[in-house]
């Protein structure tokens, strides 16, 4: 019996301190900002963009799926970026849940955490990855967070053309059907918005949200940063599934 494996992930980032760029770095940063809201907003606003923020983790699940729909999952888990750990220093630990499925959470610095991320890329580099927004996002934040830290990836995130890339199913462009407008039927909506319309659980419903990941990262909660991404992975496979018979026809 044949299967395909499927490699769906997510990202959460935190912005780098404001203090860590150079003078003019910073007044670039916070140009045309006329008072201290103005000047707060654009600082938390860095936590968007890979020049002026860091991977706080990539959650991932690898599974497999046969014809007859048997899911297996071969891996589970979390690369979490902890600044305080030297490089090629790992701090891993697992849990395992009722179903019998282990999670790893695996915390080293920000440039082992990316390695570790385009090294199981490599050994699944058949597999079809699976995101929610992912080409807009996650995608070029990791490929250009990696050209930063001097990272060669093993696999081009952003291959193909805007219509048509390959082996990687961004649930956003399939259900907008690849336009970018925010009006009409194809708006696009926000990731807690479509899997409660689509009758799933809020990955959002508990105390961590995107907002605040930068805060938490600053206060080292990163396993509360991890669990609230896993929530957001299994939300897209589960969202995924949702669709698949509807959408992919």
């Amino acid at each position: 019996m044949s299967t395909h494996t499927y490699f769906i992930y997510d990202i959460e980032t935190a912005a780098i301190p404001y203090e860590n760029f150079s003078e003019s770095q910073r007044e670039y940063l916070i140009r045309g900002a006329k008072n201290d809201e103005e000047i707060s907003k654009k600082k938390g606003e860095m936590a968007l963009y890979p020049l002026t923020a860091q991977v706080a983790t990539i959650g991932l699940k690898i599974i497999e799926v046969a014809e007859d729909g048997m899911e297996t999952i071969l891996k589970s888990g979390a690369l979490m970026n902890n600044p305080n750990i030297a490089e090629d220093k790992i701090i891993l630990e697992k849990e395992t849940d009722d179903a019998g499925i282990e999670t790893s959470f695996c915390q080293s610095n920000e440039s082992d955490v990316l390695k570790g991320f385009w090294n199981l890329l490599a050994h699944y580099k058949n597999a079809t990855l699976i995101t929610f927004n992912g080409r807009n996002f996650d995608a070029p934040f990791l490929m250009l967070r990696s050209a930063v830290l001097e990272i060669v990836p093993t696999r081009n995130l952003m291959e193909g053309t805007k219509f048509n890339y390959p082996l990687h199913i961004d649930l956003l462009d399939e259900l907008t059907f690849y336009t970018q407008s925010n009006y009409g039927a194809t708006r696009r909506f926000n990731f807690d918005f479509y899997t409660q319309a689509f009758g799933l659980p809020s990955p959002k419903s508990k105390e961590v949200n995107g907002s605040i990941v930068s805060e938490f990262f600053a206060e080292e909660k990163y396993s509360e940063i991890a669990r609230y991404c896993l929530r957001d992975v299994q939300a897209t496979w589960d969202l995924y599934k949702r669709i698949r018979n509807y959408l992919f026809i």
